[in-house]
């Protein structure tokens, strides 16, 4: 095992690559025109990197409710790379009520740069270009600040008691925002809460920032805290104000003291006699979170179990003929090879005995030829593990010529299978075995919904889901699985408790190097096997000397 630990950092290339450092990009829009006289836009802000040419999402914005100027609290982290030209697009879209996703989004326009031109100029603000590249009136503001090297994480909650009511008819609806003073006197917001309708004393819900975004690590950096009564309209009433510091908060926590503070109107405090406060503002829960790196969990022990399913539905067509997409050309690997090869060949550095089980699904099988959604590749049901990338390989050549391609496309089977597997690491507490499904298939799934049920249980173990598509169907239903564009709910409205899954065209990197389908695949892995054992809590199991070194102590 440990000449795993010796290569995994330099295996990583394309996902924790030495960097010259790591950068905070905040966005703020203004003047978006309405969608019409009686409503303003919802806008979000989607950031796209580009590779190879193509332009891949990296992140993007929450969605802010009737806003023609938003400021959003969603913070960008990206690495920078001086001797690299990174080219940015970022585009404002604007989301209806009730649809989070994409599709039906109306594009406002978009801005691109280079993160070097923001990085130099901190502070970067253009036209927002709309389709044919012609410039209207808004504009997008990026603001860029490095990191430093701590890396720790603050969780705090608030709630408050006996707010002013800004409402006729109803109690106010409030929500908390939280501004860095900087040293130049401008204020960044570091993060807005949930609003609780309809309650004079609400208790937001906790979240968790780190210590470099909230206070850029200086503990005495000056806090101003806002709190406010939310309107449909966007027109939000203000309600009051109180400052603070990372340090009065920490140490009223270290000493079980309970902190609140007066929230003040200053219009009020001028104008009114027995003005006394418009209400009160309590600390609830400061605590520091340690949150390990994907490297820190690898080195830690933790194996990567990597599985394979592939699509031998008859859409494929016959395996003899040329036109197959599952062909097998004597010199030229078909694109089920070629995108297994590309994700397999990364994951394999990180499974120790380096066996991988591997399934088929949509075909009759031997010996009764009945379909199969969950067949092992090697025909051993007891043992489905193939040695190695290449042994996946030789199981798959060797099977095409005794199946029968048939259908449909299910692949809820085959998610259930590895979740069962993932729910007994999952009770280990441990963090000693992530599991990855990679899912080959030539076109959209026809067991949709229990797909989606069989992914939001999945989002609550060690597992991530990637899907890969092959051929040149329309894939644009696929992409409601992917947690980029939306929520992705099971049929009975229950959310994915996280992002499991990735699903990539193949068809966008047919001209690409096999890298390049691997660093669009694999990109998001690092962050939900980090995002999965940080909140569960879940340590490293044993911790090397240079992580030790870096543990906050208070």
């Amino acid at each position: 095992m440990s000449n795993i630990y010796e290569s995994a950092e330099a295996t990583l290339g394309f996902i924790s690559s030495p960097c010259l450092t790591k950068v905070e990009l905040r966005v703020a829009c203004r003047g978006i025109s309405d969608r019409d006289a009686l409503s303003k836009p919802d806008p979000c802000v989607v950031l796209k990197m580009q590779s190879h040419g193509q332009w891949f999402e990296v992140d993007r914005t929450e969605v802010i409710r009737s806003s023609s100027s938003p400021v959003f609290s969603k913070i960008f982290l990206v690495d920078y790379y001086f001797e690299e030209v990174q080219r940015l697009r970022f585009e404002l879209h604007d989301i209806s009520s009730g649809n989070n996703g994409l599709r039906d989004a109306d594009f406002l326009g978009a801005m691109e740069c280079t993160l070097g031109q923001i990085v130099s100029q901190r502070k970067l603000t253009k036209a927002l270009l709309k389709q044919g590249n012609t410039a209207g009136k808004s504009s997008i503001m990026v603001t860029a600040e490095e990191l430093s090297g701590n890396d720790d994480y603050v969780e705090l909650s608030f709630s408050a008691r006996k707010l002013d009511d800004k409402d006729f008819f109803s109690k106010s609806d409030p929500f908390l925002e939280i501004f860095r003073v900087n040293d130049d006197g401008t204020e960044s917001l570091v993060h807005r809460t949930e609003t609780v309708m309809n309650n004079l004393s609400p208790i937001w819900k906790s979240f968790k920032v780190s210590l470099n975004t909230l206070c850029s690590g200086d503990h005495d950096r000056e806090l101003k805290c806002t709190v406010w009564d939310w309107d449909s309209n966007g027109k939000h009433d203000f309600i009051g104000e109180f400052q603070t510091t990372y340090k009065e908060m920490m140490r009223a926590a270290q000493e079980g003291k309970q902190i609140q503070w007066e929230c003040i109107n200053p219009k009020y405090q001028m104008k009114k006699k027995n003005y006394r406060n418009s209400g009160t503002v309590m600390l609830n829960h400061c605590k520091i979170i340690k949150m390990y790196s994907f490297l820190d969990y690898i080195m830690g022990g933790c194996q990567i179990q990597f599985t394979v399913a592939i699509d031998f539905t008859a859409s494929n067509g016959d395996p003899r003929n040329s036109c197959s997409l599952h062909y097998i050309h004597p010199y030229q690997p078909n694109e089920y090879l070629k995108a297994l090869v590309a994700v397999g060949e990364i994951c394999q550095d990180y499974d120790s005995d380096k066996m991988f089980p591997a399934f088929g699904f949509g075909a009759l099988i031997p010996p009764d030829f009945k379909v199969s959604h969950d067949f092992a590749v090697n025909f051993d049901e007891e043992n489905p593990e193939c040695a190695g990338i290449q042994g996946v390989v030789e199981a798959y050549q060797n099977c095409l010529p005794k199946i029968q391609l048939y259908g449909p496309t299910n692949i809820a089977p085959i998610i259930q299978k590895v979740a069962s597997s993932a729910s007994e690491e999952m009770h280990t507490k441990e963090a000693m075995e992530y599991f990855i499904l990679l899912i080959l298939t030539d076109g959209v799934i026809t067991d949709m919904a229990d797909t989606r049920e069989a992914i939001v249980h999945a989002s609550h173990l060690p597992m991530s889901v990637i899907i890969v598509g092959v051929g040149n169907a329309d894939f644009t239903d696929m992409q409601i699985l992917d947690g980029d564009d939306g929520i992705l709910r099971s049929p009975k409205g229950e959310p994915v408790l996280r992002d499991i899954v990735q699903f990539v065209p193949f068809k966008d990197f047919k001209h690409a190097s096999p890298a390049a389908l691997a660093k669009s695949v694999l990109a998001e892995v690092p962050n939900q096997v980090v995002d999965y054992y940080n909140a569960k809590g879940i340590k490293p199991k044993c911790i090397s000397d240079y992580e030790s070194s870096r543990t906050f102590s208070p």
